[in-house]
């Protein structure tokens, strides 16, 4: 499902118990300097992820200070973010003239322990190639190395190298548990596009073989994935950056399902098997 961009004056885009995706969570809150924004989500793990502006991070008594710092946007700097435990009181302040924060979760029950994620821990992986049509780079902010501190939430930062090309190819799904050909993850984007005029294409195929639905977005658009296969496209002479939610039902890895149509081309796409590796 295609969300697009609106003013959600610092409420939910994708709520606790979505009916598409009710392993996620997502919110964008928009901060001017000093302003203090709280938030509390029972049953959901959170992290919170500056996508511009800097901000101070208080939980469960734990202070986390000068999270963020990128400027203009997401290509400018690099993300840090904090984790936030399920149902723990959050509170952010400001420092910034401005900050735009994103808020990424995952239901899950157990209460764990507060932490921050800094620009030296973020795990980075590059993969595809020009040739391929493919070439892009993943920051994980709760990745493979936070595997043993989080409970079912994975979040990334996505984003095009170069102008144009495909991202999510080959096509996947992870929809079903059925283990060890897939897991159950819900999954949340939200897009970016420099220049911002930039836009581009989500497709979502719900089965191989038979046609799919396509859905236009553009900078600020939020897709939520519940099932079926799902790549998406930059028109050319443009990047697309997408913040990724996955939030998973019975365990944290993910292990994606890729269509049968196209599974071949993991062997033709430089370095995509580590980049499969590292959803852990």
């Amino acid at each position: 499902m295609h969300i697009a961009p609106y003013d959600n004056h610092n409420s939910p885009i994708v709520d606790v118990d979505d009916p598409l995706v009710p392993l996620n969570y997502f919110n964008i809150v928009k901060l001017t300097r000093d302003q203090v924004f709280e938030y509390q989500v029972p049953g959901y793990e959170t992290c919170v992820v500056p996508a511009t502006g800097l901000i101070d991070v208080e939980a469960e008594g734990a202070q986390f200070g000068g999270i963020g710092g990128r400027g203009v946007d997401v290509w400018d700097g690099e993300p840090e973010g904090v984790y936030v435990p399920s149902g723990v009181k959050a509170r952010m302040v400001c420092l910034s003239d401005t900050a735009e924060v994103f808020v990424a979760g995952a239901k899950f029950d157990k209460v764990l322990s507060p932490f921050a994620v800094r620009k030296d821990e973020i795990d980075l992986v590059q993969y595809g190639s020009d040739d391929t049509k493919t070439h892009r780079k993943i920051k994980h902010i709760l990745g493979q190395k936070q595997a043993d501190k989080v409970g079912r939430l994975l979040v990334s930062e996505l984003f095009t190298v170069g102008a144009g090309g495909w991202s999510g190819f080959p096509s996947h799904k992870h929809d079903t548990d059925r283990m060890p050909t897939e897991t159950r993850h819900d999954e949340t984007y939200n897009f970016r596009f420099r220049p911002n005029r930039g836009s581009g294409l989500q497709m979502l195929q719900r089965e191989d073989g038979k046609p799919g639905d396509a859905y236009h977005i553009v900078d600020g658009s939020t897709v939520c994935i519940d099932k079926g296969y799902h790549p998406c496209a930059v028109l050319p002479g443009y990047e697309m950056y997408y913040f990724t939610i996955l939030g998973g039902l019975s365990q944290r890895s993910l292990v994606q399902y890729f269509q049968p149509s196209h599974a071949y081309q993991i062997e033709t796409i430089p370095g995509i098997k580590d980049m499969i590796a590292k959803f852990k």
